[in-house]
């Protein structure tokens, strides 16, 4: 039996698979909720319109049945997304992280990373981030910001984000 070839997805995100309270993974006013932000970037630099993010993470205490802890959102005109959450938990011996996909024109298939927050001591005891070459640890590390952390994603190039083969 022979297989089709991959093709790429999109342009339909921006109008097909997002919902109105994809970037609520909590909701406005919930205790300790912050923005996690960035913008997703192509080999060139340039933005990438039409993306779309998800995030998943577990509860600030690991686990909780009423914590959806999923988003979904589109990325604007200038790359542009954000997700309202707050501070993940430990899973298994691991930093708390935010586990992040991107989908996208050009993509074949989706490609996936994570978030680790910069306070964070035990991010030095992660298996997963100190299997990663130190120079590019850095590239799965948000900045702070005023209202949370900004976390930019490089498909490719200078500063690719790691991403992991799952």
């Amino acid at each position: 039996m022979n297989l089709t070839p991959s093709q790429t997805v999109g342009p339909f995100f921006s109008h097909a698979l997002v919902w109105p309270d994809g970037a609520d993974v909590v909701p406005d006013g919930a205790v300790g909720a912050f923005w996690l932000r960035g913008q997703v970037f192509d080999g060139a630099g340039e933005p990438v319109a039409d993306a779309l993010i998800e995030t998943w993470q577990v509860a600030p205490s690991g686990a909780a049945p009423a914590f959806r802890g999923f988003g979904r959102v589109p990325t604007d005109v200038d790359g542009r997304w954000a997700v309202r959450t707050v501070r993940p938990g430990r899973v298994a011996g691991q930093a708390p992280h935010v586990a992040v996909s991107v989908f996208g024109p050009g993509l074949l298939d989706r490609v996936v990373t994570r978030v680790y927050l910069p306070d964070e001591p035990s991010n030095m005891d992660d298996p997963v981030l100190l299997g990663v070459p130190e120079p590019h640890r850095s590239t799965l590390i948000a900045r702070v910001t005023d209202d949370g952390f900004a976390f930019d994603i490089r498909l490719q190039g200078e500063r690719e984000t790691v991403f992991f083969d799952i």
